[in-house]
């Protein structure tokens, strides 16, 4: 396999072609943004680690049925995936209450819902990533209907296997974003990456947060957060 031409560049990782048809190659990067790339910084191994962890969740995920464009791990940065297009939606799991939602709604951080939370965010950068419903991503043409009915039942089973997973972790899933992309054959799948960088997550005993919120809030301690997630996860898939 030859790595080629970088096909696109975003805040976390680079894309890069390959010689083989309907695969690329993914790269993660140190480079840490929050609130939509207002803040900047790098922090240390934080591409290394989210690839690892990505991995393991995505292998995970695959051998429970949930269709992913993962492949195979290449080395510490980067990994080969299957080449898809990505659905304009972030779709937002809030399993407790925190970070924007809690603002936006007046409430404090760390309220277990009744219920799965669900949002849909349009992915413009240049808008802010707004919040939207189904209404407006289907005016968008991001979706139709069907479409968001297939993303909430996949997202809805991620979820539930993420919640059994991190509690064997000790670790409270509080909330968590995805990105989905359809495949040459237009199937749905899960795309980009299940790290410390797009979940929270918040020790059980301590509610330590050992997520990006530690970057966000200038928390300190961000790199030895992401290891202590690699670690624990290694340890309870007996990786």
């Amino acid at each position: 396999m030859t790595k080629g031409a970088m096909l696109y560049e975003g805040k976390a990782k680079q894309v890069f072609e390959t010689d083989r048809p309907g695969e690329v190659i993914v790269r993660f990067k140190d480079d840490a943004t929050a609130f939509n790339a207002q803040k900047r910084g790098n922090v240390d191994l934080k591409g290394e680690m989210n690839n690892a962890i990505t991995t393991l969740i995505f292998e995970y995920l695959n051998d429970k049925g949930i269709p992913t464009h993962f492949i195979k791990k290449l080395d510490e940065r980067e990994q080969l995936v299957k080449k898809v297009s990505i659905i304009p939606l972030e779709m937002v799991v809030r399993n407790y209450s925190a970070g924007s939602m809690a603002q936006r709604l007046g409430v404090d951080e760390g309220i277990k819902s009744p219920v799965t939370i669900f949002d849909i965010c349009y992915k413009r950068d240049d808008l802010g990533d707004p919040l939207i419903n189904d209404h407006h991503a289907v005016f968008l043409g991001a979706a139709t209907y069907g479409e968001l009915d297939e993303m909430y039942d996949l997202t809805s089973d991620i979820n539930d296997i993420l919640i059994e997973l991190f509690d064997r972790m000790n670790i409270i899933l509080v909330d968590f974003k995805i990105e989905l992309g359809k495949t040459a054959d237009g199937q749905i799948v899960l795309a980009d990456e299940i790290s410390p960088d797009t979940c929270r997550l918040w020790d059980k005993d301590t509610m330590k947060k050992l997520d990006k919120d530690r970057f966000r809030r200038d928390l300190g301690e961000v790199t030895e957060a992401y290891v202590e997630i690699y670690e624990r996860l290694k340890k309870v898939l007996n990786k």
